[in-house]
């Protein structure tokens, strides 16, 4: 105990609390550590939305990410898409335009067939129009002969007709350029001596016989046929058995009736119905032209279109 005079007595400084007894220091130290404890919970907590935070975000972050991703493979398969789509017109189109190709080059060909030359009051046989004849008329023909090719498929079909019974002869077919002239002078000259003027003797007889050139009888590929039970020329021939049987085989034979019956026909070639008159292409072409249903003209400007078309 100090004997010092300023230190009071009883145990405790000047103006201090008094000193504690053991109950009061348990309960101060249970109030520390409730405090420690509920600092420590407390960063705890804040540790933990921190990291809530943090998953949250990074949750976010892998969402967009994958949104993005995505949309990128979507724009990737668009732009396959638009890709393989161009691709495909591409190759519609080179696939087009080579068919053009091929169809234009086939018209050309067909064209060139010179079984295939266009003669008619507007077309006349070209200048270098060149071939050999055969004779193929019976014994009454005006003309006997055909260019050498038409004149065998003549005979082939006219053997064809006889071993069905049908007998057809050849009346009228190769004219040289010098007999039509002839021909036509001689029809001029029959209006001229009717009175009427040269231009109008000549527009006339042109509708009757046409001039040099431009008869296809002067390229030796038309035959004007007829039979022992009708020998002119003249439409009563579409009533005999030979027409009905070359309405069904000629066309095999590579002939066709040149000036078909009605107006639509008559309007194209500008010429009457003919059924004795047949003229010779070929028998693909004729098969061809059979098929299109058209008149000879209109599948010559049909082939002429499409060979332009490439």
């Amino acid at each position: 105990m100090s004997n010092d005079p300023r230190r009071p007595q009883g145990g405790h400084r000047p103006g201090g609390r008094p000193p504690m007894n053991a109950a009061q220091m348990r309960r101060r130290r249970r109030q520390r550590r409730a405090r420690r404890i509920f600092h420590l919970l407390t960063r705890l907590a804040v540790l933990g939305l921190v990291a809530g935070g943090v998953v949250f975000v990074g949750s976010r972050f892998q969402i967009q990410a994958a949104r993005a991703q995505q949309a990128r493979d979507e724009a990737a398969a668009a732009s396959a898409a638009a890709a393989s789509s161009a691709a495909a017109a591409l190759h519609e189109q080179a696939a087009s335009s080579a068919a053009r190709a091929q169809a234009a080059a086939e018209a050309a060909a067909i064209l060139a067939d010179p079984r295939m030359v266009l003669v008619n009051h507007d077309t006349p046989m070209p200048e270098d129009y060149t071939f050999d004849t055969k004779e193929c008329g019976s014994s009454l023909s005006i003309n006997d002969t055909l260019q050498t090719e038409a004149a065998d498929a003549f005979l082939a079909m006219q053997a064809a007709a006889a071993a069905d019974g049908v007998t057809i002869w050849m009346q009228s077919g190769y004219r040289s350029v010098e007999y039509q002239t002839t021909l036509y002078n001689n029809k001029t000259q029959q209006y001229l001596n009717q009175g009427y003027d040269e231009a109008t003797a000549r527009q006339m007889a042109a509708n009757v016989v046409n001039p040099p050139r431009y008869s296809e009888h002067n390229c030796g590929l038309a035959a004007d046929l007829n039979c022992p039970e009708y020998t002119t020329l003249d439409e009563g021939f579409e009533n005999t058995e030979a027409f009905a049987w070359l309405c069904e085989h000629a066309v095999d034979y590579g002939f066709i009736l040149r000036y078909p019956k009605g107006e639509q026909a008559e309007a194209v070639t500008e010429i009457t119905y003919e059924p004795w008159h047949w003229r010779y292409v070929g028998p693909e072409n004729a098969a061809r032209i059979q098929a299109s249903g058209l008149i000879f003209e209109e599948y010559i400007a049909q082939l002429q279109a499409a060979a332009a078309a490439a």
